[in-house]
């Protein structure tokens, strides 16, 4: 019998006994009508529950004839109250319990049936349910249903487009159920597992709204959500709350330390950590590989497989970039009788060029079409990615996408791309990538590189040699500046979530913040004071002040919505610097600051009061006064925060323009990143701006600064990558306070001491032993908290690298992968979807 029916019918008996009574006080009452009345109302329920009953179990079952003759019973005490037949009102209540109480106990008797529903509406996302259906399906005891809704496409003005269903495209062994033959509310099942978090909050397609979560919840029990997606270790901050979670009864994780992720207003019994089931399937079909389609035969014989992953995410981050890389990527594997590329776009990647990259639809077709006429490889886009990932050998592909998650457990060698380069490294190119922070320490002796290696040079003398790995990881940009604070060298965590005090050429300890992210983007910038160490949070939930001397950590959790905020559709991060003992943090989406003393930690906002609206990217210490560049808008800012008094710079040189970095438009977004200070005159580097600009402090004039050096305009291909500054000043600090300035260019990796009186820069010496950068070069290893193993394109190793086999550092390890990836999972041994079952049908019988 369902569960359902048990429960429905429970409830009935259970009305059923109060009625009983009240026909009792009726007879001994002598209110005949009263019993007349609510001895049929009787006989309806009953024959109502077994009519129920007899629909899926059959006439013959046992509560039904017991349930026949219960109304037997009733009918023969109407018929005698009708008679005015004198009756003992306590035994008429005794004989029609003592009928329920057989009903119950058929009821209780009766083998128990679960009906269960899965609801997934792309093929391609089965994998994701896949194995709690099997186990499901398994269960004698249970009946359970796959049934496909159908989604729509979203136009470009996020309106309903085209209506599309996949039920044609399962597995043959999966038996489809018509979404419009099952009916919810007569049937009701105890379960409903869905794997669209989304409802309608979804800008490339939206399940049918009658498959809304807010629907759902009101035909079942129990409504499971299940994450279509699966990770190698980190979440996008899109995942942390999306509008399923909040209907869902359970949301399946794929590990304990990812609760941390999820909304805190969520309760924290929803989250159950039991893996996932994209991973069952992975393992079960790498363990047994199916054949290759006939068309891929020939492509794949005798070469090794190379599966390109093209995500939605490198597809919106930087779209002309992403297109350049498919183009090399294809150039790469032309004419190769060695490899074979097998490229599998993301299911919805056409979809978002449609909705929301309108402008780059054809040249993606473009390139599309030419993968296709010039037979360039495998194009898939077969529904089911486990079995082409068994028919793979290597990844390569973006790392943020959860493709890796299973390459990671299949145990398959995995090279991250980078979607900026789109060239072959050439002679040198391997100092844009290790030249990647601005050096630091008292005489720039410090430098973190890639692969969370530290390097110093001695005495400034700007000859960089290895000193340390910071850490286990071989990638993630784990650490940035180091700084010296009485007489002792800290590293100071980005991605991190400690303190590295490094001396003697080796680490003296680590001081452990609190781990409160599983993501990256914990801290954005550190700032000293006296015998302070400041950390400026970026996702972390505190800023933290380390106290050198006593070993002190604060957390100061106040108005953290002043670090950092969405600015024009980006996330960015405040400004910040030191004036006399106060931290001054300049917000970059209001025209806050926020004032904190360095000593007590006590805390003002404050508010500039200016004729623009104000949000700020950067701010700087003159004497008694700040210097705040703007985020939005073009306005740069002075401002005394004793006074209040406040004058604003916009008479800009008619040559000044910005381009945005990323969509290549005019914009009015971060013009500058940063500002010199000498004399009666304020320098200002570029950002978006084409241009350095000077401001005399006393008249106001602006006007262009050209720097007595040749700066290049562009980066000189993608190993140089910078996110958006072009350069930046720095400045040095002697005892007596006076700054030493220095001018960093990000587009050569370059480093100038700058002596603005006589209009002079210095390149100050910035130099690598090659072969020292080669032995040290990571190649695989295990890779970072958030993709536990791979290896990254770099100018040591490219993808023509890659392909030669002819890789600088650690070989692929299938073993390290492996214990890697069981960091990660629960049930990664191919169980999960048997202990979501498992665990649902327990819960079910509370």
């Amino acid at each position: 019998m369902r569960r359902y029916q048990k429960k429905m019918a429970r409830q009935c008996l259970q009305a059923l006994g109060q009625a009983h009574g009240a026909v009792k006080k009726a007879l001994e009452s002598g209110n005949k009508a009263g019993a007349l009345e609510i001895l049929p109302q009787c006989q309806d329920a009953a024959i109502q529950m077994g009519t129920m009953i007899e629909e899926t179990e059959g006439e013959d079952f046992e509560t039904v004839k017991l349930l026949e003759d219960y109304c037997e019973l009733v009918f023969q005490i109407y018929t005698l109250v009708t008679q005015n037949h004198a009756l003992n009102p306590a035994k008429v209540q005794k004989q029609l319990k003592k009928q329920i109480i057989q009903v119950e106990n058929s009821i209780n008797a009766a083998r128990e049936r679960l009906e269960v529903v899965f609801l997934p509406y792309k093929a391609s996302m089965w994998d994701s349910l896949e194995s709690v259906w099997m186990a499901a399906d398994a269960d004698e005891n249970c009946d359970a249903y796959v049934v496909p809704i159908p989604y729509y496409t979203r136009n470009e003005d996020i309106s309903f487009g085209e209506l599309h269903y996949e039920g044609d495209q399962y597995p043959d062994y999966v038996p489809i159920t018509s979404y419009e033959e099952y009916d919810f509310a007569g049937r009701r099942p105890d379960v409903i597992f869905i794997h669209n978090p989304y409802d309608g909050y979804n800008y490339l397609t939206s399940v049918h709204p009658m498959f809304y979560s807010s629907n759902l919840k009101q035909f079942t029990d129990l409504l499971v959500y299940i994450p279509y997606y699966s990770t190698a270790g980190g979440m996008s901050e899109g995942q942390s709350s999306c509008p399923a979670y909040y209907n869902a009864d359970y949301i399946i994780i794929q590990a304990e330390k990812y609760k941390k992720f999820f909304d805190p207003e969520l309760p924290r019994e929803k989250l159950v950590p039991l893996g996932s089931p994209k991973f069952d399937r992975i393992i079960r079909i790498c363990n047994n590989p199916p054949e290759p389609p006939q068309a891929w035969k020939q492509k794949m014989a005798g070469r090794k497989v190379y599966f390109y992953n093209t995500s939605i995410g490198g597809a919106l981050g930087n779209t002309e970039a992403f297109l350049k890389k498919m183009e090399y990527v294809f150039r790469c594997f032309e004419g190769r009788d060695d490899a074979c590329l097998l490229w599998r776009p993301h299911p919805l990647l056409e979809s978002t060029f449609d909705s929301m990259r309108v402008r780059y639809k054809e040249i993606y077709l473009g390139l599309k079409a030419y993968f296709l006429e010039h037979d360039l490889g495998i194009y898939d886009d077969t529904p089911d990615i486990a079995h082409t990932i068994a028919l793979s050998d290597v990844y390569i592909g973006d790392a943020g996408t959860s493709v890796t998650s299973l390459f990671g457990i299949a145990g398959k060698p995995m090279f991250i791309l980078k979607n900026t380069i789109h060239s072959a490294p050439e002679e040198g190119d391997w100092r844009g990538e290790i030249v990647r922070n601005i050096p630091s320490g008292k005489k720039n002796s410090w430098m973190v590189t890639q692969g969370n290696k530290l390097y110093c040079a001695p005495a400034g003398s700007g000859k960089y040699e290895y000193y340390c790995d910071l850490c286990e990881y071989s990638y993630g940009n784990y650490y940035g500046p180091v700084l010296e604070i009485m007489g002792k060298n800290y590293v100071c965590p980005m991605n991190a979530q400690d303190i590295v005090v490094v001396g003697e050429g080796r680490i003296e300890k680590r001081i452990a913040l609190n781990p409160y992210l599983e993501k990256p983007g914990a801290f954005y910038e550190a700032i000293p004071y006296e015998k302070y160490l400041f950390l400026l949070p970026n996702f972390y939930p505190a800023m933290v002040r380390y106290d050198t001397e006593s070993g002190e950590l604060r957390y100061v959790t106040e108005n953290l919505d002043i670090f950092a905020g969405i600015a024009a559709g980006e996330r960015r991060c405040a400004g910040a610097c030191m004036m006399g003992d106060k931290l001054y943090i300049a917000s970059p989406t209001t025209n806050r600051v926020l004032e904190v003393d360095a000593l007590s930690l006590k805390q003002r906002v404050l508010t500039i009061n200016q004729s623009t609206p104000g949000a700020y990217v950067g701010i700087a210490a003159d004497q008694d006064e700040l210097w705040l560049l703007p985020c939005a808008g073009m306005a740069v800012t002075r401002w005394n925060p004793k006074t209040g008094k406040v004058q604003e710079y916009t008479d800009y040189p008619e040559q000044m323009t910005c381009i945005h970095k990323k969509y290549g438009c005019e914009c009015q977004e971060i013009p500058f990143s940063s500002v010199a200070f000498c004399g009666d005159y304020v320098y200002l580097a570029p950002c978006f701006a084409n241009i350095f600009i000077c401001i005399n402090k006393k008249s106001g004039e602006m006007t262009e600064w050209i720097p007595p050096v040749k700066l290049p305009e562009n980066e000189k291909n993608g190993y140089f990558l910078t996110s958006i500054v072009k350069a930046r000043f720095t400045f040095i600090e002697n005892e007596e306070g006076k700054r030493r300035y220095q001018l960093f260019s990000y587009y050569d990796k370059k480093y100038y001491n700058v002596d603005f009186e006589r209009n002079e820069c210095r390149e100050m010496e910035l130099d690598f032993k090659p072969d020292e950068l080669r032995d040290h070069e990571p190649g695989f290893g295990e890779y970072s908290q958030w993709l536990q193993y791979g290896c990254e394109e770099d100018a040591f190793n490219s993808l023509p690298n890659l392909l030669d086999e002819n890789i600088t550092g650690g070989a692929f390890d299938k073993k390290q992968q492996t214990r890697a990836y069981q960091q990660i999972a629960a049930n990664n041994d191919g169980t999960c979807g048997e202990n979501i079952y498992s665990f649902i049908r327990r819960e079910l019988q509370k």
